[in-house]
């Protein structure tokens, strides 16, 4: 996360900076089109695009699958662990529910989308 916000940054930096080296122009030349500067705040508008797709949408949705390919693959006997950080052994699984059985014997029953792990035996 550290990363990403100094990358951020640095392209925000450069970006202002590329920007404002765009609008010094010589006296002795004539000004700059306004057009010219468009294009050059769209090119750093697509810099950044690109950068928070690869940064931040694209291991989401990778996190996203693994997590959808976890919760298909379950089956009873499974040792998993939740969110809330508890460890069970799959009792029962329904369309959205689980019925995780817990170290003393009894039964909790949770949203599928709640097992974060399958822990090997």
């Amino acid at each position: 996360m550290r990363t990403i916000v100094v990358l951020v940054g640095l392209l925000l930096v450069l970006g202002v900076g590329f920007v404002a080296g765009a609008q010094e122009v010589p006296s002795s030349q004539p000004a700059a089109e306004p057009t010219s500067q468009i294009g050059t705040l769209v090119a750093i508008l697509v810099v950044f695009g690109v950068v928070f797709y690869f940064m931040l949408i694209r291991p989401q949705r990778k996190r996203q699958a693994r997590h959808n390919q976890l919760i298909q693959e379950l089956k009873r006997g499974d040792r998993v662990v939740t969110a809330g950080g508890i460890h069970g052994e799959i009792d029962s699984i329904g369309e959205s529910e689980i019925v995780v059985a817990v170290e003393d014997g009894t039964k909790i029953r949770f949203s599928k989308n709640s097992i974060v792990q399958k822990v090997a035996r």
